[in-house]
């Protein structure tokens, strides 16, 4: 059978947010690309398949990236000591410019796929640029990595440079088009993901056009939502007349389910850091995913997202590295940010809401972010199989430590690609 084996080793996952499901030397079986389970001991109907055994290693779920900005990853850990508007006007706007050079496109595309290919992350949601040619360079290349993405042509007629603003809202969308029936049917692990940037890059037009190219062809939905307050006035000035910030999507059905047209549009918003409690109640009705970018709220001076709140609120939750306003591609980084960032806000904000621990985040890293996948970031039955395996005997101690213990150290000392032993993404081991 196509995709079909056994890893040995020591398997520990998150089934729900409140604990760590940890199996000492198990096995966890995989049948064509699929989860059999965690067994501790190897069931006779799987005696004959492949097996792997990786002895004392840690052996994880694949962690999901729910918002990166491919075309950022060049710069990653520069321009910092700016707010978001200001860093994007100054920093991250002219580098996108130059992705209309296919040449330095692939040069600089390359490097981020690589990157994603030896880290721990096994499937992402993924900005590039307005350009269609580089973007369709990037999903080719993501498809060969063997990852699993989501990949937006990004779409913006307004508020940006006059080389990343498209001519007009007719132009982006016919552009949009003409890329979406170029790769709908081309890849098979690198699908189209609609990516209006945002509010204040996207003309009413031009959200008029979004809609209609997504009922058309029923893809998925990306952008950025309440993460600064300048970001959020400079909304309030150009849509006065919406609530919130939220409602502007939702005005083009672009924004969750909709009950009144019965329509149920994948989608995830990245940040969400000041959301307004009307705001986080549609998104809960709506099923809106959030996408935690907690070193990116940090650096760019955003705030601190409550997370807390729109765990217990039952909101759909997974992180983000965001580079670049995140400086590194590791979600196991955004992990740990995450938890500290809630420390912060319960000690500083609210203490009322409980920080973050860490099985909670790292629920949020895989089988949070991995429900905008289906049934990813987890070992149980039916769920496809993505599986990162880490030797973490690297990092010493002077004692035994158990595998909870092994497992949060991994996370937080940050086991690099030098570390990985293997990855496996939907069953086929990944290269790194």
């Amino acid at each position: 059978m196509k995709n079909s084996f056994i890893l040995s080793g020591n398997i520990c996952q998150t089934i729900n947010p409140t604990e760590l499901d940890l199996h000492e030397n198990a096995y966890a079986v995989c049948v064509d690309g699929i989860s059999k389970g965690i067994f501790d001991t190897l069931p006779a109907e799987y005696a004959d398949l492949p097996l792997y055994d990786y002895g004392d290693a840690l052996i994880f779920p694949g962690m999901v990236d729910l918002h990166v900005h491919a075309p950022q990853y060049a710069f990653r850990g520069m321009c910092m000591d700016l707010e978001l508007m200001d860093w994007l006007n100054r920093y991250t706007f002219p580098e996108e410019e130059k992705y209309e050079n296919l040449e330095y496109a692939e040069k600089a595309y390359k490097m981020f796929v690589d990157a994603l290919k030896k880290g721990a992350t096994t499937r992402a949601c993924i900005f590039a640029t307005r350009h269609r040619y580089a973007t369709e360079l990037l999903m080719k290349l993501m498809e060969e990595s063997g990852l699993v993405s989501y990949v937006g042509k990004v779409n913006m007629d307004r508020e940006a440079s006059e080389a990343l603003t498209e001519d007009s809202a007719d132009i982006s969308a016919y552009t949009t088009f003409g890329w979406i029936n170029a790769v709908k049917d081309k890849f098979a692990k690198t699908k189209p993901i609609l990516t209006p940037r945002f509010i204040p890059c996207c003309t009413d037009k031009l959200m008029e056009e979004l809609r209609e190219i997504q009922m058309a062809y029923g893809i998925p939905v990306q952008s950025h939502l309440s993460e600064s307050k300048g970001e959020i006035e400079f909304v309030k000035f150009l849509r006065p007349d919406d609530p919130f910030y939220g409602d502007s999507y939702n005005d083009y059905d672009l924004f969750g389910k909709n009950d009144d047209i019965d329509t149920d549009v994948k989608t995830v918003m990245a940040h969400c850091v000041w959301s307004t409690e009307e705001e986080v109640e549609l998104m809960h009705k709506n099923g809106v995913f959030v996408a935690h970018c907690p070193a990116s709220n940090m650096n760019l001076t955003s705030g601190i997202a409550p997370i807390r709140k729109y765990l217990d609120r039952g909101l759909k939750i997974g992180l983000g590295s965001d580079i670049a306003g995140g400086h590194s591609d590791s979600i196991f980084r955004a992990i740990t940010d995450a938890i500290q960032v809630s420390k912060m806000y319960f000690r500083m904000v609210d203490e009322s809401v409980k920080p973050l621990v860490f099985p909670e985040a790292f629920y949020l890293a895989t089988k949070g972010g991995g429900a905008f996948f289906g049934n990813v970031g987890s070992f149980e039955e039916g769920y496809e199989f993505d599986a990162v395996v880490l030797n973490d005997s690297v990092l010493v101690h002077p004692q035994s430590l158990n595998l909870a213990e092994r497992m949060e150290r991994a996370v937080y000392l940050g086991l690099d690609e030098k570390n990985i032993t293997a990855k496996y993404v939907a069953g086929e081991k990944i290269s790194t």
